[in-house]
């Protein structure tokens, strides 16, 4: 199971059909109050964050999750604009696992639903 804090349609759109291509468990999470319960009662291997989201505060999430010991061992991944170097840098700060470049992570995402990512933190691609 990946949860997935995005409120990008485009995104949630490339992702679900992603997923439903791969037979991958997939569920959205467009509430900001609702984004710790949920990853506490669906135990997902990997949570993917749009960083870019303003509404889901994404980074006040990824601190909370893992300040919690609980939820501090789910994987998690972000995606954001290549030219955010501050969105990044405090991505990494709040404890995030994996940051992407958007392109990246379009290019990658079968790859990161069929298997999701190790714990080393990858630099976003520059080109993206």
């Amino acid at each position: 199971m990946i949860v997935c804090i995005v409120d990008d349609l485009l995104f949630s759109v490339k992702i679900s059909t992603a997923a439903r291509a791969l037979a991958a468990p997939v569920f959205f999470e467009r509430s900001p109050d609702m984004v710790l319960p949920r990853i506490r009662e669906k135990r997902p291997s990997l949570v993917i964050f749009d960083l870019n989201s303003a509404k889901l505060r994404p980074l006040e999430a990824v601190a909370q999750m893992k300040a919690d010991p609980a939820l501090s061992g789910i994987k998690t991944l972000g995606y954001v604009s290549h030219v955010q170097t501050e969105v990044i840098v405090a991505a990494r700060e709040a404890g995030i696992d994996e940051v992407l470049a958007r392109s990246a992570f379009a290019e990658r995402l079968g790859h990161i639903l069929s298997s999701p990512p190790a714990t080393t933190p990858a630099d976003p691609d520059p080109a993206g």
